[in-house]
């Protein structure tokens, strides 16, 4: 049975170690015996009547496999004055899993919290509550590490669905036209701007799109309309510098490619809050 230590908690200074069994918490007894003023030991706890019946009503609420047979006598014997039992030996003979005694490195004897807390009160009621308090803490330090970490996963989820969709927004983003393009007289400058954006004239869209009522910009995104309005007021300035069409039509595309990348870049950083 697997187990780590990876946290600790301190109660009324006491350093109490927990380790993590099958992804359940396991409280250090050993360590809690030392804020015990004067000679205990957990096997005086273990041979209390009070203790065993505390022990064998958790191990059948939780512990489909417990020995109720063996618990039967030890539970008779209990409270004897010649009666003594160690962890190790109530382990191995009801087949518990509430207590714990490990060799090792973190060696010591173990229980899990709903019955440290029980252990907790033998060592004083005070001790008990900020036990509890303490392991409260730390649970609720780690549900928020949980929820952060939930959170980075969700994002870098979202990020990644952004990545695979961006295939699909990259189509909006003009391409590059070409020397011919460059080269080519445009009749009107509405189709200058269309090409700069769309990279076709709005013909060329009509005869691509013969089922389709109305134009090109008629199935324009929001972004697009909102590049097409800056491009309209970029070229008025280029149109007073008197540059030539051919040159005014490359600038007017490298403005539609850099603009509408900042816009879908917006978009998605958006869609991630």
């Amino acid at each position: 049975m697997g187990k780590t230590k990876n946290k600790t908690i301190n109660v009324k200074g006491t350093e109490i170690s927990i380790i993590t069994k099958n992804n359940n918490d396991y409280i250090s007894l050993t360590d809690m015996l030392k804020a015990k003023d004067g000679d205990f030991f957990i096997s005086d706890w273990l041979r209390n009547r009070n203790t065993v019946e505390f022990l064998g009503i958790w191990e059948s609420v939780y512990n489909p496999d417990f020995n109720y047979g063996e618990f039967a006598i030890i539970k008779s014997q209990a409270g004897l004055n010649n009666y003594k039992i160690s962890v190790k030996e109530w382990e191995e003979k009801t087949n518990a899993i509430g207590l714990n005694a490990t060799a090792g490195r973190y060696g010591g004897t173990y229980a899990h919290p709903d019955i440290a807390f029980e252990f907790g009160m033998w060592i004083s009621a005070e001790f008990k509550i900020y036990l509890i308090k303490e392991f409260q803490r730390l649970k609720d330090e780690e549900n928020q590490t949980k929820h952060l970490e939930w959170n980075l996963q969700r994002t870098l989820a979202k990020i990644n669905y952004r990545i695979h969709t961006d295939a699909i927004k990259e189509t909006l983003i003009p391409t590059v036209i070409t020397k011919q393009q460059i080269n080519f007289v445009y009749a009107n400058e509405a189709d200058l701007l269309n090409v700069a954006l769309f990279g076709i004239t709005a013909k060329e869209w009509r005869d691509q799109n013969p089922e389709k009522e109305g134009n090109i910009r008629d199935y324009s995104t929001l972004e697009q309309l909102v590049v097409l309005t800056n491009l309209e007021s970029i070229n008025s300035v280029l149109l007073r510098q008197q540059l030539p069409q051919s040159e005014r039509l490359k600038k007017l595309n490298e403005v539609a490619i850099t603009q509408m990348k900042s816009l879908l870049m917006n978009y998605n950083l958006k869609k991630l809050k």
